[in-house]
């Protein structure tokens, strides 16, 4: 039998990029600078994912804003196991061949964590399972099911794959299991897909979020990018452009920041201020919603963002 790898090893985690060079990594300009993780809401979140033998994306992803979120019982729940079929060199997340089947239980669990929690907005994301037929697609809507029925006042949201290798039927059924808002990150500017994304296609990911709004156009669309991996201010904008023609609700954009040397190298650091022409230029665009800050995550303040996009919908509604 063979021995289970140590996901705590960066060789282990990340085989596939031990053969890259080291990629400097600079030093960070103050405004990138996080607190470490402190406080009870923190010490009360994490042992409730041990409890419940759940996995965040905060964790797996190294993600900054943790010791916040965390501290305000927010955490966005990773489901589908540990381990991703894909090698985005920009990600943190173990890559390989995932050693087990899908979780029945998961979704229960799930459930109970938001209950315990009191989660008003709860955000439901994935590792990519290539290696299942439906990419997970029922395994998603199973636990938005669980959440809606031990929760019915808290609202879903879900960071779903691309379902790129499986039937258009699989977005239906995440579809039709019924989350306020649907996210699905492009990630990054289709010129830097080959490098930054492979496995993944950029016009695909658009019209996925195209796609859920024609099957449902009650569900918001959300999706984000990071920027500082080498892209120019152009092709952001041209990103933007992209997305209003899918019909995407709410753009997100943050500072790309390197995980270990074996990543993806950090182009630049994007100051405050172009972050905040950005958000300028996106609402511009006609975006119901952007977060565009340094530390912007797509599930950082998702709660609060939630309530915002609503009330920019109504509206807009309203002066239609």
């Amino acid at each position: 039998m063979a021995t289970p790898r140590d996901l705590k090893i960066p060789a282990q985690r990340h085989p596939e990029k031990q053969r890259r060079a080291d990629a400097p990594q600079p030093k960070k300009p103050d405004w990138i600078r996080v607190k470490a993780p402190v406080g009870e809401g923190y010490k009360k979140t994490h042992e409730i994912m041990r409890e419940h033998k759940l996995v965040t994306v905060c964790e797996e992803a190294g993600c900054p804003n943790a010791g916040e979120c965390w501290n305000q019982g927010h955490a966005t729940m990773m489901i589908m196991g540990q381990v991703c079929t894909r090698a985005c060199t920009f990600c943190n997340i173990a890559t390989g061949k995932p050693p087990e089947a899908l979780d029945v239980f998961e979704p229960g669990r799930v459930a109970d964590a938001v209950k315990k929690l009191g989660l008003n907005h709860v955000v439901i994301t994935s590792v990519d399972r290539d290696d299942i037929e439906d990419g997970g697609a029922e395994h998603f809507a199973q636990t938005i099911r669980a959440i809606r029925r031990q929760s019915p006042k808290t609202t879903i949201e879900i960071l779903t794959p691309d379902f790129i290798r499986c039937d258009d039927s699989a977005l239906e059924v995440v579809v039709n299991a019924k989350p306020d808002v649907f996210n699905h990150n492009l990630e990054t500017v289709p010129g830097l897909y080959p490098e930054v994304r492979p496995g993944a296609r950029y016009f695909h990911s658009l019209r996925l979020l195209q796609r859920v709004k024609e099957l449902d156009p009650t569900i918001f669309t959300k999706s984000g990018i990071m920027v500082g991996l080498g892209e120019d201010k152009q092709a952001v904008v041209q990103v933007m452009e992209d997305m209003r023609a899918a019909d995407i609700d709410f753009l997100t954009i943050g500072q790309y920041l390197q995980p270990t040397p074996k990543h993806h190298a950090v182009d630049r650091f994007v100051t405050p201020d172009e972050f905040a022409s950005y958000e300028k230029a996106a609402y511009n665009k006609g975006f119901l919603m952007v977060s565009s800050t340094p530390l912007t995550r797509s599930s950082y303040h998702a709660g609060d963002d939630f309530a915002r996009l609503k009330a920019a919908r109504d509206k807009r509604l309203a002066g239609a």
